[in-house]
């Protein structure tokens, strides 16, 4: 069997402090490894350069007033988070900061802890010299079903797509595509009429954490077993405020 600590490749935010948390009372090796946000002006260059500026602006202009939507659903958040025992601090123990999972200081300590498993959410895309850097699975949790969800804000696109037999999660082998690689489990969620955009990442998480508890732990018995899934294979980014704005009126997704 694999031998060498768990480590959680994750960035400063509310899943990343839940996750760890949750899985630094799993594993006794956990070595928690923090990368620093993309700068806001290189986020904006690149979402420019891929879907222009008219598109930009509107999802801006929905990332402005997702915020009050999230102010307004904190109850909710901090019901969510109690009913699934999930704290949202930074455990206890080894963590590690560095300048971004791709970054030369990441790859030094990957090399030096040659960890038996790296489990990974919310960070950028991992380059593939980083994957071959050492000889252990990278194992996502990406709130979507893959292929057809990928990107970000899955669950929302299902239901706002009337696909709420999709609404889910994918724990996923990471491969150099975005969320491309193979799965190893995948759970619906079931969101109620008091959730929204705001609480379905929360849900998706509670419902997540222990896939990925399972895949860790298969990868420690030396057991994975990707699984094949036959969907049609997309790339969803944000919203924009005239999108969103249509589905909740017209499909009550909020």
């Amino acid at each position: 069997m694999p031998d060498g600590p768990v480590v959680l490749l994750t960035s400063d935010g509310d899943s990343g402090r839940i996750g760890a948390h949750y899985l630094a009372a799993r594993f006794d090796t956990l070595r928690v490894v923090v990368e620093q946000p993309v700068p806001r002006a290189t986020f904006l260059r690149r979402r420019l350069r891929s879907l222009g500026p008219l598109t930009v602006a509107g999802q801006l202009a929905f990332l402005v007033c997702q915020r009050f939507q999230e102010r307004a659903s904190r109850h909710r958040i901090a019901a969510i988070l109690d009913q699934y025992k999930l704290v949202d601090r930074w455990p206890e123990g080894a963590m590690t900061r560095v300048s971004s999972v791709n970054g030369d200081d990441c790859v030094a300590l990957l090399r030096a802890l040659q960890p038996a498993v790296v489990l990974v959410t919310g960070t950028r895309l991992i380059a593939r010299a980083v994957l071959q850097s050492i000889d252990a699975p990278f194992i996502n949790y990406h709130a979507g079903i893959t292929p057809k969800y990928r990107g970000v804000h899955g669950g929302y696109w299902a239901l706002a797509e009337d696909d709420a037999a999709h609404c889910g999660v994918t724990i996923h082998l990471v491969d150099a595509g975005i969320d491309t690689g193979a799965a190893l489990y995948q759970e619906l969620i079931a969101p109620t009429e008091d959730d929204n955009f705001s609480t379905y990442p929360y849900l998706q998480l509670a419902t997540a954490l222990p896939l990925l508890e399972r895949a860790a732990q298969d990868a420690l018995a030396g057991r994975l077993v990707p699984r094949k899934a036959d969907l049609p294979s997309r790339l969803w980014s944000h919203p924009t405020i005239w999108r969103y704005l249509s589905t909740g009126l017209r499909r009550r997704v909020w």
